[in-house]
């Protein structure tokens, strides 16, 4: 390791604005925070739980009005004919022309 190229690391103290402090080691003697472990909701257990429970209930109330809503149909859709390009009888010679010419080409 090359000397005197890496940052000083050694204790730290770490203060809240709680009034907690930590000591640790750090390349920083001394810092300042807002929140910590002993004052954050989460770890203090007094975190807020927000009920979303009929988020959806209370959209489909506030809009069922303005909201379109598609109903699924029961019947059935009758098929369309299908149009061939071509009569039976040309297609079947047009079928038999490739199936000579690629005879013709060998392979």
């Amino acid at each position: 390791m090359k000397k005197e190229i890496h940052p000083k690391y050694g204790p730290s103290t770490i203060q809240c604005a709680c009034g907690n402090t930590i000591e640790t080691r750090s390349v920083m003697p001394q810092m300042r925070v807002d929140i910590c472990s002993s004052c954050h909701p989460f770890f203090t257990g007094k975190q807020k739980i927000l009920d979303t429970a009929g988020r959806i209930d209370r959209f489909k109330k506030k809009f069922q009005d303005r909201v379109a809503v598609n109903k699924k149909t029961t019947k059935v859709m009758p098929k369309m004919p299908v149009k061939l390009k071509f009569s039976e009888d040309t297609r079947k010679e047009k079928l038999q022309a490739l199936k000579d010419k690629v005879k013709a080409q060998g392979k």
